[in-house]
């Protein structure tokens, strides 16, 4: 693995921006796009620029440089756009290609380095990070959510917990899920990333379009 070149730790110790060099940067924003042999600049629990060149001015900026050569950038399960002001919040891993993200939500151990707000919180899978509990449950959205078929039955819980059946088989996935504005954000109690978004009321997730069933409310 070449995960030992990224020493999470000392980069937790670094004072000063971080910028993450030599990367294949997939920011999800359509203005941008993908990035080849670029640069990601943070600046505290934000993004400060992304792009070619931005490592001229790492000394000017008392930067501490992240080689991230034959690596990919991705943000983590869909949360955001890797564009300037964005929060901060993304793996790296050691994959590329025009799926690199989907790693990070389907193959975690494949993350060299993961970063929320700012700060570097190791190797390995996502689900160690915590802080992704910031973003909160709750809502209009609670409930019960069938997809068109009825082969996919979705309960999301007031305690940040869900609950699904498919094709009549109780608690086939479990985990904890937040929602930030019209996203929805799982991770899975067997350690696999998701996400959702609903668009007018409706749930579109995984190829499925679910309605949340009236009256039903953990």
């Amino acid at each position: 693995m070449i995960s030992s070149r990224i020493d999470s730790a000392a980069l937790a110790r670094a004072s000063g921006p971080l910028l993450f060099v030599n990367a294949t940067i997939h920011t999800l924003d359509p203005a941008i796009a993908d990035l080849e042999g670029a640069d990601l600049l943070l600046a505290g629990d934000r993004i400060a620029g992304v792009g070619v060149g931005l490592r001229t001015a790492a000394g000017d900026d008392g930067a501490t440089v992240v080689d991230c050569t034959g690596l990919s950038v991705v943000p983590i399960a869909g949360l955001s756009t890797l564009a300037p002001g964005s929060p901060a919040t993304f793996a790296v891993i050691d994959a590329d290609g025009r799926n690199a993200w989907e790693y990070v939500i389907w193959r975690p151990e494949h993350a060299v380095l993961v970063v929320v707000d700012g700060k570097p919180r190791g190797t390995g899978s996502p689900t160690t990070v915590p802080d992704l509990a910031q973003v909160p449950a709750g809502g209009p959205y609670i409930g019960m959510w069938v997809d068109e078929s009825g082969f996919l039955h979705q309960e999301l819980a007031a305690d940040g917990r869900y609950d699904e059946t498919r094709g009549g088989r109780p608690h086939a996935y479990q985990g904890s899920f937040w929602i930030d504005g019209d996203r929805i954000v799982y991770l899975d109690d067997l350690g696999f990333w998701a996400y959702g978004e609903f668009l007018g009321g409706v749930l579109h997730h995984a190829g499925y379009v679910l309605h949340r069933v009236p009256g039903e409310r953990s």
